[in-house]
């Protein structure tokens, strides 16, 4: 296949192109959507050659996995961003705060608790900010999915600022693998637009430019750029 003979970073020079092609057929400013690479699965090794071509954003789903890797690599790529899009655990909240810039799926009320305990200790203790937040929405309604229902949104999110003093900041989806994409990308930027949020992650590797099209400020982009992930032993 020839994704397989190309480099990752020829593979991510591919996809920044069709984000931006996507961002001219929809009339939107150029560079208006950031593409969050996920390494999941993938070691330090092949992360680097896409840290050398330039990507700075990227996206693990397991705070373990990303706590052995990153911190190396952080010593020596400067500028990184790292987003956590994988559920996460309450117990896991602390280290979670303290390794990542944007913890993209809020999705319940003991997670915000918990996140609001270890925030104001990250903040008492660095001065720093601590990381941006997205809620995940769950806008097909699948049981076995996390992520808020639509209908419960507007609330969630008046909870997390007034009850837990969290910032929200956006909105996180991902819709039905059996389903077209479109409409739930197109609903989830509604909300955000209706709750005044600016940011909108949704579209992977295989809808990532519906995304674009329909006001995806971040898209999280695997396999098309680091090739089919590593199979379990």
């Amino acid at each position: 296949m020839k994704q397989d003979l190309q480099s990752a970073a020829d593979r991510l020079e591919d996809v920044l192109a069709r984000i931006r092609a996507a961002e001219h057929l929809a009339g939107r400013r150029e560079g208006a959507t950031t593409l969050v690479a996920v390494s999941k699965t993938f070691d330090a090794d092949a992360i680097r050659p896409v840290l050398d071509a330039g990507q700075r954003v990227f996206g693990e789903n397991r705070v373990q996995e990303a706590a052995g890797k990153w911190p190396g690599l952080r010593d020596d790529y400067e500028g990184i961003e790292l987003h956590l899009i994988g559920p996460l655990q309450s117990n896991k909240a602390r280290e979670a705060v303290a390794m990542f810039d944007v913890i993209e799926s809020v999705d319940r009320e003991k997670i915000a608790a918990a996140l609001a305990r270890e925030i104001d200790r990250f903040r008492t203790e660095t001065t720093e900010a601590g990381p941006r937040l997205l809620l995940q929405v769950n806008t097909g309604a699948e049981p076995q999915k996390a992520g808020v229902l639509p209908q419960e949104t507007a609330g969630f999110v008046a909870r997390c600022r007034d009850v837990h003093g969290l910032r929200i900041e956006g909105l996180m989806c991902i819709p039905p693998f059996d389903e077209p994409p479109g409409p739930h990308f197109a609903l989830l930027a509604k909300m955000a637009g209706e709750l005044g949020l600016e940011t909108i992650s949704m579209g992977m590797s295989g809808d990532f430019e519906d995304a674009v099209m329909l006001g995806a400020t971040h898209v999280r982009v695997g396999s098309a750029i680091f090739g089919e992930r590593p199979r379990p032993a």
